[in-house]
C-alpha cells in the first residue's frame, strides 16, 4: 500500500459564532516544508498547529490556508493606525504616479487584513480544542485524497519492475548464446593471429576460462532479482512512509542493470539492458511522489 505526496483536504465548521474553514494542499517534497496562513486570532496557536501538521503528514510540500469569518452580535473593534498609515502610504504614492483618484482609499484600506480587529478577539481553550478536530478533518480527507493517488502509483511501479523482471528473463535465455558466442570469437581471434594448428588448446581454454569469469553477470542477476523481489515486498506492506526506501532500492536495481550492460559485451543483451533503463527511470519518477 502506498500514499502519494500530492493531495488535498478540506474541513468547514462553525465555532461559536465563527465559521472556521481549513485548507491543507500537498505536493512532493523530500522533507516536511510547511506554509501557513493563519488569522491573528490563531497566532498564539501557530506553532501547536504547525506540529499537528507535522505529525499526520510527514513529508512534502505542505500548505495550509485557515479562514475565520464572524457572524453573530458586534463586538469592539480596534484599528491597527500604524499598519493603517503603512498601507495608506504605499497606495497613496502608487495612485498619484498613476495619476488616479486618491479619495476613496481609506474605505478600501480598512477592508484590508489586520488593518481592524476585534479588540476581545480571543480564541477560548474550549475552542481551541474544537478547532484541532477541525484541522484533524481536514488532515484526514488530505490523507484519503493521498492513498487514493497512492493505488495509482503502486500499480505503476508494480508494472515497471515486472518489465524489468521480463527483460531480466529474456537476457537468462541469451546468455548461454553470449558464452558461445565468446569462445567463438577467441578461437578465432587466435586462428587468425596464429593459425588454426599452431595455438595450444588448452592455454586457449584457461583463457576462455579467465575472460568468462570476468564477464560472468550471473551474480548481477541473482542480486537483481532479489531486489525486485523485495520491491515488490515493500510495495505490500502496511507502512504509510517509504518512498525514501523505495527509493534507495532503485538505485541498487540501477546498479545491477548497469553493470550488466557493461560487462555483456553482447548487442542483443545490451538492447535488453536499454528496456531496462527505460522502466528504471519511469520508476524513479513516480517514486518521487510516494510519501
Amino acid at each position: 500500500m502506498l500514499y502519494s505526496m500530492t493531495g488535498y483536504g478540506r474541513a468547514e465548521s462553525s465555532l461559536g459564532d465563527r465559521q472556521v474553514v481549513v485548507e491543507v494542499r500537498s505536493l512532493n517534497g523530500k522533507q516536511f516544508d510547511l506554509r501557513m496562513m493563519v488569522p491573528s486570532i490563531l497566532k498564539p496557536y501557530e506553532i501547536d498547529i504547525r506540529n499537528l501538521i507535522n505529525s499526520q503528514l510527514e513529508r512534502g510540500s505542505v500548505e495550509c490556508n485557515i479562514h475565520i469569518r464572524q457572524s453573530g452580535s458586534n463586538k469592539p473593534v480596534t484599528i491597527n493606525t500604524e499598519l493603517l498609515k503603512g498601507y495608506y502610504q504605499v497606495l497613496e504614492s502608487t495612485a498619484k504616479e498613476l495619476q488616479l483618484d486618491t479619495s476613496h482609499l481609506l474605505p478600501a484600506i480598512l477592508k484590508l487584513p489586520e488593518v481592524v480587529v476585534n479588540s476581545t478577539d480571543v480564541l477560548q481553550e474550549d475552542d481551541w480544542i474544537q478547532f484541532q478536530k477541525i484541522v484533524e478533518t481536514a488532515i484526514s480527507h488530505l490523507q484519503e485524497h493521498r492513498k487514493a493517488e497512492g493505488k495509482s502509483l503502486e500499480e505503476d511501479l508494480e508494472l515497471r519492475i515486472k518489465n524489468i523482471e521480463l527483460y531480466q528473463q529474456e537476457i537468462q535465455q541469451l546468455e548461454p548464446i553470449r558464452r558461445e558466442k565468446m569462445k567463438e570469437g577467441l578461437k578465432k581471434l587466435l586462428e587468425d593471429a596464429v593459425g588454426k594448428d599452431n595455438y595450444d588448446a588448452n592455454r586457449l581454454e584457461q583463457e576462455l576460462i579467465y575472460y568468462i569469469e570476468k564477464m560472468d553477470i550471473s551474480e548481477e542477476q541473482v542480486r537483481l532479482n532479489n531486489h525486485c523481489t523485495y520491491f515488490k515486498k515493500l510495495l505490500a506492506e502496511m507502512d504509510m512512509s517509504k518512498g525514501k526506501k523505495l527509493s534507495f532500492l532503485l538505485q541498487e536495481i540501477g546498479r545491477e542493470i548497469n553493470t550488466t550492460g557493461s560487462k555483456a559485451y553482447d548487442a542483443d543483451i545490451q538492447q535488453w539492458v536499454v528496456k531496462m533503463k527505460d522502466e528504471l527511470e519511469k520508476a524513479k519518477e513516480q517514486v518521487l511522489n510516494v510519501l
